[in-house]
């Protein structure tokens, strides 16, 4: 077995603090990458930064680390508004159906509801308030 000339092991610099701070970004990563609101391929790193600063006699040397992550952004999601207004008034709403105009059972509490997610029942019962998203607003 030969001796080492730089005696120097990662794992226990600073009484193993430096692994403390890797174990630590490994499981950042680990978590990212688990992340299913992440993109499954993009790469994530671990950068481990050592810094050596000699004193004047050269005979010793401060030594800094630091562990940084780079990790997979959430992805963004979309939706669709429809938009149009009520009398001159502008309003909007998320499309739930799928498609304009279409009504769909609802999966969460089994109702019939219009393509804004609004009850068909609440619709029908005060039909003087039902929006025409199709409207322009410039026609007369």
């Amino acid at each position: 077995m030969t001796k080492k000339d730089i005696n120097f092991d990662l794992s226990k610099i600073a009484d193993g603090g430096l692994q403390e701070k890797v174990d630590r970004a490994l499981a950042e990563v680990t978590k990212n990458i688990l992340d299913p609101n992440t993109e499954a391929k993009k790469k994530r790193k671990v950068t481990i930064n050592i810094g050596l600063a000699p004193n004047d006699n050269r005979d010793s040397v401060d030594v800094s680390t630091d562990v940084r992550t780079s990790l997979a952004p959430e992805i963004g999601v979309s939706t669709t508004l429809l938009v149009g207004e009520d009398h001159g008034k502008p309003v909007a709403a998320e499309l739930k159906s799928g498609a304009v105009g279409q009504t769909y059972i609802d999966p969460d509490d089994s109702q019939l509801k219009t393509d804004t997610g609004e009850p068909v029942d609440e619709v029908e019962k005060k039909n003087d308030k039902v929006i025409d998203f199709q409207h322009k607003g410039n026609e007369a």
